[in-house]
């Protein structure tokens, strides 16, 4: 199909560019840059998987670390006893 196609500078430039490092024509360079555009064959690179490392707590025997919430709350709950005991006697 022949037609006649108005290119930005910077596409020209492109364009230009790649018909020099390919060593292609202009014809084959087009078509191969808007073949790659059209099917989108530019092939983002895949995500890197997340990995945890995990480390020792370093917490002492019998303290279960799914509990410590309720360890804080211990602690909060015997803060406030003490805080509330020293204002009634003082």
């Amino acid at each position: 199909m022949r037609t006649t196609v108005t290119l930005d500078n910077d596409v020209e430039r492109l364009l230009r560019d790649l018909m020099h490092h390919s060593r292609q024509s202009f014809k084959s360079a087009l078509n191969a840059a808007l073949r790659a555009g059209l099917t989108n064959t530019r092939r983002t690179p895949k995500p890197r998987r997340f990995v945890v490392h995990a480390r020792p707590l370093g917490l002492r025997a019998g303290i279960d670390p799914a509990s410590l919430n309720s360890l804080a709350d211990e602690v909060e709950v015997d803060t406030f006893l003490d805080a509330s005991s020293r204002a009634g006697h003082a």
